[in-house]
């Protein structure tokens, strides 16, 4: 008899949620949390909706942040190169806020105290055999890998770049972008350095004219940075450093087999345009949840046709957000004057169309 049910490769968000999550159901799950590399500063920072918060709400993680970690988002204005805007907000939606803006070391933090105390969770340093393996390793799996799964990608030649910063304005929970052919810039409000004065920032550029201005000293950065935002967030400041990473849309050629199972990055990227790659992660859970919960008796959790009812469940979801955000990419990246005029008049039709709006809004919400 095996000492475990679930193998959970990957002590990340996904991994450390799912963890938590398959253990509630009383199954004895073993995390596999290999020595991490030394410690760099975490700049990134989630957009977390609604279905996400509600997942970690229900595991006892999200009511023990501290409270400068999270900040809700009330308002987002989206402008395109012209005239093009896009307004959004949480009174039109009828909801409390559109989404949680969510440091990302403290959410791994508040989950790592969870796992540490949690029954039926042990912490292993490698794999270990189990009635099913759960792989949430990223986009770089090497437990996909080993599988033999194809991990179909495609490189957008874009790099994102990622810092915290400090505003001379209150950001009033309002979550800003702009689509600037050929960038994608977004400021998310973030409760730090100090309440109503600070942003996470997201800017996704060419790769050649990312790596420009990541070798730009800060003061440099920030002149870029401010001249690019055009004063609309107040004047900007670096609070810390800056990271970067490149960006792409994939997909593996299959997320399940016998005893074994695909999770967040490992079965599925896109670009973070849309700011929903880590809630399909969370959605995933939920839905492998689902399904072995209410599993027949007689089914062992490793079963094949079980976790293709996990599969099916994900794969409209995890498809249409990857098409979306890879068509807006294409629409809004490209520097023809034809699409230029086309997002604009199109972010304009948006704008003065509710029931539209409160649609594209929802399907946020709700993936």
């Amino acid at each position: 008899m095996k000492r475990h049910d679930v193998c959970v490769r990957g002590a990340g968000i996904v991994g450390r949620s799912l963890a938590l999550s398959l253990a509630r159901l009383g199954l004895r799950v073993a995390l596999v949390a290999e020595p991490a590399a030394p410690a760099r500063p975490d700049v990134r920072a989630y957009a977390l909706n609604a279905a996400s918060v509600d997942l970690l709400r229900g595991l006892k993680v999200w009511d023990a942040l501290p409270a400068h970690a999270a900040t809700a988002v009330h308002e987002m204005h989206v402008e395109g190169d012209a005239t093009g805007v896009i307004e959004f907000s949480a009174w039109q939606q009828q909801v409390a806020e559109l989404a949680w803006i969510t440091d990302a070391a403290l959410l791994e933090q508040a989950l790592e105290a969870a796992v540490r105390y949690a029954p039926h969770v042990t912490v292993v340093g490698a794999p270990v055999e189990a009635d099913l393996t759960a792989v949430c390793e990223g986009k770089a799996s090497a437990g996909r890998d080993e599988l033999g799964v194809v991990f179909e990608r495609q490189d957008y030649g874009h790099r994102a770049i990622a810092a915290r910063l400090s505003t001379t304005e209150d950001h009033r929970h309002v979550a800003r972008q702009w689509f600037r052919s050929p960038d994608i810039l977004a400021l998310l409000p973030f409760d730090a350095p100090s309440p109503g004065r600070g942003y996470a920032l997201v800017w996704s550029l060419p790769e050649a004219r990312a790596q420009e201005l990541l070798a730009l000293d800060p003061a440099t950065f920030e002149a870029a940075l401010n001249e690019a935002t055009q004063g609309d967030a107040g004047v900007l400041a670096l609070t810390g450093e800056r990271a970067s990473w490149p960006l792409m849309i994939a997909r593996a050629n299959a997320w399940s087999g016998p005893g074994w199972v695909l999770l967040g990055d490992a079965a599925h990227v896109v670009h973070p345009l849309s700011g929903q790659g880590l809630n399909l992660g969370l959605a995933d859970v939920a839905a492998l949840t689902q399904v072995i919960s209410t599993r027949e008796s007689w089914r062992p959790v490793g079963d094949a046709r079980l976790l293709r009812r996990y599969e099916r469940a994900r794969d409209l979801p995890t498809r249409a957000m990857g098409r979306l955000t890879d068509g807006l990419l294409h629409l809004f990246a490209g520097p023809q004057a034809p699409l230029r005029e086309l997002r604009n008049r199109g972010m304009g039709l948006v704008n003065q169309l509710p029931p539209l709006k409160r649609w594209l809004t929802a399907r946020a919400l709700d993936f």
